[in-house]
């Protein structure tokens, strides 16, 4: 077994990706091209969820809460409006504070649409990333002090040495592997791990982390270690299949809650991986976009001069993000799923609905994830902040991908009432979207 790594300094790294399992990744290369411009990433001041937060705390029209126990944790949710119920528990050695995470003490994760925090019981900071509509990800680290100021701090490059490289598509982003974790937490590096995203079975996912909720005789790595890699899905320990109860594992004082709710990581998987995807297509077209001026201005072009290789990025672009909301690749479900918290209704709670009441964030769960397979993320800044000659190209795609008839080649599994429900929906929600679609938005359209 490799030993473990030492402690990190007091606030190093940052936010295992995600917040989760990550394995130790090597220092980012194409990461240099987002230090330049018009990214410059590192020297642009962010924008978001968090640092609005930092804005008010600094102004004194709001306050934290510090609680012995949990510090800082249960304030900075309530102030994000991130909920309790999302909670997942992380216990492979593979983030920021390593040293502390174990079986017995997990790390956990709470999430929002755009905004993810990490906690481990008796660590020494609260961990944040969110994403910025400009910057992608952002890093922070609260300190877990006492403090009449508490501050948020803005984390790059020790971040970014995991969380700017080939597991995030080159982007600050996020990552989340399942690992196969020896009784320490220590990942069994021989034995490999997967990426999860949505197009990896569940019979794959979750190795090194906490699972609670129903799934039948589907299989995942979750609840339990390892003397070595399972040679098929029948070595796996059928104790850590259908769990309800965490009781007696880790001990749940000095956390908010006892509870890793498998919808909630499922939730969690499309929505990390999807982020790094808008990232990298909106980072791609502005630098397209910004190389095109300066050729034009070069070269004594009009500046509405349109060349080849942009247009190649755009369409590059606008089917990567076609693909990632529509679920192109999701790995099916063979059986129903159900989770051990009011997650699943919390998350269906806040959503736009169409006159016809549906949205974007109603959950299947019997055979994929979402009843309308569309990625609720068209409704984020991050998403509004695109270029607008990305968002041209995008739903020109999607009225494509989406119009009645056959399903486009690659989206079999759409059907023509899932598509008309994805047409109605986004016609009534999101701005920007063709405006023939209107049709499919009326009461009784489905």
């Amino acid at each position: 077994m490799s030993p473990a790594p030492p402690a990190p300094r007091r606030g190093a790294g940052l936010l295992a990706t995600l917040l989760v399992a990550t394995l130790v990744a090597p220092p980012a290369t194409a990461g240099d091209d987002f230090e330049q411009a018009p990214i410059r990433y590192s020297a642009t001041a962010a924008d978001n969820t968090v640092s609005r937060l930092q804005e008010r705390l600094d102004a004194g029209t709001e306050t934290l809460a510090w609680k012995e126990g949990t510090g800082w944790l249960a304030s900075v949710l309530a102030a994000l409006e991130v909920p309790v119920s999302s909670q997942t528990l992380v216990f492979s050695k593979t983030s920021l504070q390593q040293a502390r995470i174990g079986p017995r003490n997990p790390r956990a994760l709470y999430f929002n649409d755009d905004v993810y925090v990490g906690y481990v019981r008796g660590g020494d900071v609260v961990e944040l990333s969110v994403a910025d509509p400009l910057l992608g990800t952002v890093f922070y680290t609260l300190d877990q002090a006492p403090s009449p100021a508490p501050r948020f701090a803005r984390r790059t490059e020790d971040c970014l040495l995991c969380h700017g490289g080939s597991q995030t598509r080159g982007v600050p982003g996020h990552v989340i592997r399942s690992v196969y974790p020896a009784a320490s937490g220590q990942p069994i590096f021989s034995a490999g791990s997967h990426r999860v995203d949505d197009a990896t079975p569940l019979a794959d996912r979750w190795g090194g982390w906490y699972v609670t909720g129903r799934h039948g005789g589907q299989r995942h790595l979750g609840n339990v270690t390892y003397a070595a890699r399972p040679a098929d899905a029948a070595a796996i320990d059928p104790a850590g299949q259908n769990v309800d109860d965490l009781g007696g594992r880790f001990g749940d004082s000095g956390y908010l809650a006892a509870a890793s709710d498998l919808v909630a990581l499922s939730v969690l998987a499309h929505q990390a991986s999807a982020h790094n995807v808008l990232t990298r297509a909106g980072f791609d077209v502005r630098t397209a976009l910004h190389r095109e001026a300066a050729l034009n201005r070069d070269l004594g072009q009009p500046a509405s001069q349109r060349w080849p290789s942009t247009d190649t990025v755009l369409d590059a672009s606008a089917a990567a993000l076609v693909d990632c909301f529509l679920f192109r690749h999701e790995a099916p479900l063979t059986e129903g799923i159900e989770g051990t918290t009011g997650f699943a209704a919390e998350f269906a709670a806040h959503a736009p609905r169409d006159a016809a009441g549906r949205s974007l964030k109603d959950l299947d769960l019997s055979r994929r994830l979402l009843r309308h397979p569309c990625s609720h993320l068209v409704h984020s800044a991050s998403f509004a902040a695109l270029p607008p000659e990305l968002h041209e190209r995008f739903w020109a795609r999607m009225d494509a991908v989406l119009a009645p008839g056959a399903p486009a080649e690659g989206f079999a599994h759409l059907s023509a009432d899932d598509r008309r429900a994805i047409r109605g929906i986004l016609a009534a929600t999101v701005p920007g979207a063709p405006q023939a679609w209107r049709a499919d938005a009326a009461p009784g359209a489905e």
